[in-house]
């Protein structure tokens, strides 16, 4: 994004999805024992399709907002682990050259590289933010206890997330479609 302009359509796209991001961050659905939140599906679609700075704030921005609106206590711990985790699947998909050098991502791109490409990053950013939640909730809660009785819900979540984020990115056309409409103009 060096040398590109952030059009309209970047930026509309952006907002979409932080927006996704925050709603889905304000309710859960119940499971034995806790909630399963479903933004995680909205913070790896956004990063498998947005460039790497886009991809933190639809990530870590929207996650942030999302917990000081509903539920503030791990908001800095929401805001810095998806947003690390959005960056990290970005930068795997689109390849680490695009954070900053303006990597053409309408170009086409080996379908079955961009997939290994995706199930790294999705992977890696579930492990990092399993990690990350984990520790930022013993930290907060002062107990490493409640972070490791949470553990459960936080894999099964970043699970959700992993399979969901790429089945409706690729199966389901979106990132056809984003690299049609929007990616030309980012």
């Amino acid at each position: 994004m060096n040398n590109r302009k952030i059009t309209t359509r970047a930026i509309a796209v952006t907002a979409m999805f932080l927006a996704m991001n925050i709603a889905l961050s304000s309710f859960g659905v119940p499971v034995p024992g806790g909630h399963l939140y479903l933004n995680d599906i909205v913070i790896v679609l956004a990063a498998i399709l947005l460039p790497p700075p886009l991809a933190f704030i639809v990530g870590g921005i929207g996650a942030f907002l999302g917990d000081l609106l509903f539920y503030p206590t791990p908001m800095f711990v929401s805001l810095v682990v998806h947003g690390v985790q959005a960056v990290i699947i970005s930068l795997a998909v689109h390849g680490v050259g695009s954070a900053g050098q303006g990597a053409d991502l309408s170009a086409p791109v080996d379908p079955s590289g961009k997939i290994r490409r995706t199930v790294f990053g999705v992977i890696l950013g579930a492990a990092v933010a399993v990690v990350g939640y984990s520790l930022g909730r013993a930290f907060i809660y002062s107990t490493p206890e409640y972070a490791v009785l949470k553990l459960p819900y936080q894999i099964l979540q970043q699970g959700v997330g992993a399979v969901l984020g790429p089945v409706l990115a690729y199966r389901f056309g979106i990132e056809k479609l984003y690299r049609r409409t929007v990616s030309r103009s980012v």
